[in-house]
């Protein structure tokens, strides 16, 4: 799969059934390996940070979760990529698991959350084997970690999504690569949005980039900065991306 580099970060391209069964191909490895569903929040973070842009582009999928970076491939490449979101995966995943006996750990998010997961999957996926954690919040120890590790990789999960934000949920899956035998998956606020805590942007909002704005509307106060810094910065830093890979190029 070619990723291609928007500002410092390398996005995986294909259409949406093609990143899904590769997706899918990666648990059957039965190796340990992770994917991050990127946003514009995310690259602008990698961007700001050569940790988390290491992460980031050490992923073994990163796919484009919305609108803007999939046009942002468009503009800057000529590809007519697909939008690869967490909302989206996380249910056919589910259903997939379901139908082909494959198991999923779920470790993150809140109990309140996780219990409203298990309650809906046992109505649409009847037969998945589904297990659950929420972390404490506090700083785990040493042997916190390890008793966390030895508890996943007890229940052999094909897949594990995992829900703790960005950039934790990042920054865990890269630490963990390597100790977990499974397919680690970042899907942050997907899981609220799949429990019913929150509600997904009507589609039409999804299909022209506004879903960022949804999102503002039902939570101003934690967003409103995030966003207005967030989504300014990328737009300042496409444009010089673009007119160096666009237009001087002609140049050449």
């Amino acid at each position: 799969m070619i990723k291609y580099k928007i500002l410092s970060s390398m996005i995986s391209s294909g259409g949406y059934r093609t990143v899904l069964d590769s997706i899918l191909k990666l648990s059957k490895v039965k190796d340990s390996s992770y994917i991050c569903v990127s946003n514009v929040h995310m690259l602008i973070e990698s961007y700001k940070s050569k940790n988390f842009n290491a992460i980031l582009n050490e992923a073994d999928i990163s796919t484009p979760d919305g609108m803007p970076l999939a046009r942002a491939m468009k503009l800057l490449y000529g590809i007519n990529q697909d939008r690869i979101s967490g909302m989206d995966l996380m249910p056919d995943i589910m259903k997939i698991s379901e139908k082909q006996n494959l198991s999923i750990f779920m470790y993150g998010s809140t109990d309140e959350v996780l219990d409203k997961i298990i309650t809906k999957a046992k109505e649409e996926f009847l037969g998945l084997t589904l297990t659950t954690y929420s972390p404490p919040f506090k700083v785990l120890s040493i042997k916190e970690k390890e008793d966390i590790v030895t508890l996943i990789n007890a229940k052999e999960p094909d897949f594990v999504f995992v829900a703790l934000g960005c950039p934790k949920q990042e920054k865990w899956m890269a630490e963990h690569k390597g100790k977990i035998n499974s397919c680690m998956i970042g899907l942050g606020g997907a899981l609220e949005v799949y429990a019913g805590v929150k509600e997904r942007a009507p589609k039409w909002m999804q299909d022209n980039s506004l879903e960022w704005l949804y999102r503002l509307k039902q939570d101003p106060k934690r967003l409103w900065k995030r966003y207005f810094v967030t989504n300014t910065l990328f737009i300042i830093l496409f444009i010089n991306q673009f007119i160096k890979i666009r237009i001087f190029k002609r140049f050449d």
